[in-house]
């Protein structure tokens, strides 16, 4: 997914970068929105999915403290090994999705648009 949205974002900026007058940009911005769309769900899902696996490693680790023993503390660490890339996946999304909103923003700009006016209206 990672390299998906780096491959995606990198297109879009060479896009964006292009002197082209043939683009069309309303065509592009409707096909960003959906990828906007699709990346913002995933972004949701895990976000979830940290979350939830954050609170299961809290309370194992809160259950450490009364029961320890060498498989919990061994189950402890693994939830903390896999719950790091979560949490950095989950702000790749993040960060990405926040970008495409810049982009979709400049694409506007490159279209005519005034910022924050729906596709297809009220061109400058």
């Amino acid at each position: 997914m990672a390299d998906r949205i780096r491959q995606y974002m990198a297109y879009i900026d060479n896009l964006l970068e292009s002197e082209d007058e043939d683009i069309d940009w309303d065509e592009e911005m409707k096909k960003h929105l959906v990828q906007i769309a699709f990346f913002a769900h995933e972004r949701f899902i895990h976000l979830i999915v940290t979350v939830l696996f954050a609170l299961i490693s809290m309370m194992v680790f809160l259950y450490a403290f009364s029961n320890f023993s060498i498989p919990i503390f061994l189950l402890i660490v693994m939830l903390l090994v896999l719950l790091i890339p979560y949490i950095k996946h989950y702000f790749l999304l993040e960060n990405s999705v926040q970008d495409m909103y810049e982009q979709y923003d400049k694409m506007q700009a490159k279209a005519g648009y005034s910022s924050f006016v729906r596709v297809g209206k009220y061109k400058r």
